[in-house]
Formats: structure tokens, sequence, C-alpha cells
């Protein structure tokens, strides 16, 4: 029978001994199981094990971090072995582990553990906390507390920590275009962004910078992760190519390092938005929806469909850059008023933005696409 042999040190806390060490991800894989909670018997309140159901998107995002160039999960991996599977060798300080499945039970960290599973690249190696003859009440407690006590760190402050990066990125470009657009004078959005995801107390702020920086996003990469990784590792990116060119609108001039006229296009755009509705796109009174998520996420979709109608080829890097009376002439199509912008009408969340977006489509349908296809 096979042994697995890690460095580990004893710590000493009032709920007992553990050990603290570090093991391959192959052989943390190979060993460890989730105890997975489901009714057990009769009562639907009695219940066995002390995980959830793992996330299947949760793991297939982790199984593509892995791969990346600064992969890392610092925080500890904690398990539970019996006895009968581990000893600890004091004077060398090493624990050994039979090296079978199921010898160690995972109390925290099944999602990073499942995102190693297909891991085939260079040394990963994991810390990790093991505790030796843990009762089940203990496990339960270790378990609760931990994601109890847990605070969720916002997307909006994940996104605007992307500004101290040294490389390349759409999150990182996206995340400089939001606070240009809303610290800048004239900007149309002035104002309008939540940066970290907080209110400030200023009358327009209704756009959290996470919605800002993922609706963005979708127009300059299907694979934010990926991208970022080959940026980093000193990789040229696919241009967009074909339909892309225009559902990826500002992929190539990203590619070219062009974010002065990534930030010029939306510049342009919203102000003509505001020139078109300036009630409804100033309006924060309960039920408009305009300046809202609804409405900003329907008009960041229909940017490349109006963009296709206005310029005379795909934007790229040496292209002329759509103007405010360019999408302005284009929006007088559009019969909406003012006072349509409502939440009756458009109900907030992913119904209302879709039934926006169609309307807003509807209205400049006639107008013939210069480039890509119908």
């Amino acid at each position: 029978m096979s042994t697995i042999s890690i460095p580990c040190i004893k710590v000493v806390q009032p709920i007992g001994d553990f050990f603290i060490g570090s093991i391959s991800a192959t052989d943390l894989v190979a060993i460890s199981f989730a105890d997975v909670r489901r009714p057990d018997g009769r009562d639907i309140e009695q219940y066995i094990g002390t995980q959830r159901d793992l996330s299947e998107g949760r793991v297939a995002e982790l199984k593509k971090y892995v791969t990346t160039v600064d992969a890392c999960f610092p925080t500890s991996i904690i398990l539970a072995i019996d006895s009968d599977n581990a000893t600890f060798d004091e004077r060398n300080g090493r624990l050994k582990i039979q090296r079978e499945e199921n010898v160690a039970k995972i109390i925290d960290g099944q999602h990073r553990i499942a995102g190693l599973e297909d891991y085939r690249g260079e040394d990963f190696e994991m810390n990790v906390t093991i505790f030796i003859d843990m009762d089940i009440e203990d496990q339960a407690m270790v378990f609760a507390t931990i994601n109890l006590k847990q605070t969720k760190v916002s997307k909006s402050l994940a996104y605007d920590l992307y500004e101290y990066a040294a490389a390349r990125s759409p999150h990182k470009t996206c995340h400089n275009v939001a606070k240009l657009l809303n610290y800048r004078s004239g900007s149309p959005l002035k104002d309008c962004i939540k940066i970290l995801g907080k209110a400030t107390g200023k009358e327009l702020e209704s756009i959290t910078q996470a919605t800002f920086v993922d609706r963005m996003m979708k127009l300059i990469t299907r694979d934010p992760m990926g991208d970022k990784d080959r940026l980093k590792r000193g990789k040229r990116l696919e241009p967009a190519q074909g339909l892309d060119e225009r559902r990826l609108l500002l992929r190539n001039l990203f590619i070219g390092s062009e974010d002065a006229k990534v930030a010029k296009i939306l510049w342009e755009y919203f102000s003509a938005v505001k020139a078109k509705w300036p009630v409804a796109w100033s309006d924060r009174t309960k039920g408009a929806i305009l300046g809202r998520t609804t409405g900003f996420a329907a008009l960041i979709r229909l940017l490349p469909a109006a963009t296709s109608r206005i310029t005379r080829a795909p934007l790229t890097k040496n292209s002329s850059l759509p103007t405010k009376a360019d999408y302005f002439g284009l929006f007088k199509k559009i019969q909406l008023k003012d006072d349509d912008f409502t939440a009756e009408r458009y109900l907030p969340g992913s119904t209302g933005e879709g039934k926006l977006y169609e309307d807003l489509l509807e209205g400049i349908k006639e107008v013939p696409r210069k480039w890509g296809v119908n």
C-alpha cells in the first residue's frame, strides 16, 4: 500500500491539535472526498455530511483558472483523516498518509480540489490543514464557522484592484474606462457609476462598477481570463473576424492598445443617448430605468448594431470613430420618448433589458448595416 509523506508542522489550539502542510495537487485529488449533505431516511430534517453540492459552473471556471500563469490558492484546504490512515513523525516533521481513495474528508475546499482534477501542468502544491480523528460535530462546526464568517468581496472592488496590475487585460481596460467616464468633466456618465460598488450619495449614481465592466467586457472578449493569461505570457490575442467584428465590437481596438479610442466611442455613444432622452437619462425617481442597470445594459447591447449602421468598416486601429452626431442621427429613428422608460413597461432584470433592447433595435432596423452580416 503506497503512502504520501508531506512536510508538516503541528499546531495546538483549543479545538485540539492539527497539522499544516504542503501536498501536491495530484496526491490531494487522489485521496480526498466530499461528504455531501443529503436527506437521510424518512425525516427530511435528518442529514448527514457537511458539504454542499458542487457548482459545475464554478468548477469549470476553476479548471480554466488553474492553467493560467498566475494561478494561486493561498488559503488552506481543510481535511479530516482517521488515525488509521495517517501518522506523524514529529522528529522529522512529516505526516505519512495512505494514498488511497476516500482517505481525506474535505471540510472546506471541495471546489478548489475539483478544479484540480484534470490538472496536468507544472508542479502545483496546495497548503492543507489536516485534523486527525476529528469527530463529526467538530467537522460540522468548523465548516459552518468558515462559511458563515466569510465576507464576500464585492465584484466592483475586485475589478477596481486591476488598476494595480502591470499587464494589460480586458478587466483593467474596462475598469479604467469606467473611472474615466465617471470622473471626467463633460462625460455623459459623470457621477453615474458606483465605483467599488458603493453609493457615495451623489444624485445620479445608479450603475455599479461591476455592471459597467461586465457589460463592456462582452464587447471585447468571450474569454476574459484566457485573454488576460495570454497577454501576461506575452502572447498575441486572436483578432475578431467575420461576424465577431460586430459582436466583439471593441476587440480589435483593445488588441491594438487603443484604449483611448474605446473610451471615446462610449463617450460619444452615451452623449447621444443623453441628448436624445435627456429627461429619462437623468431621472432617478422610482420606476425610471434608462439611467439605471436595465437601460445601460440594453444600450450596451445595442452599440454594435448601431455602430455597424454608421461606420463603413469594422473598428480597427486606423478607423475613424463614430461621433455623437452620428449616433444621435440614428437615434432619431427610434420612436421611444422620455416617459416610455418605466419599470412598468420594462421590468427590472433580464426580461426588461431584453425587451428594451428589442424595442431600441426595432427603431433602427430599417437603416441598413454598412458592414457585417444582417
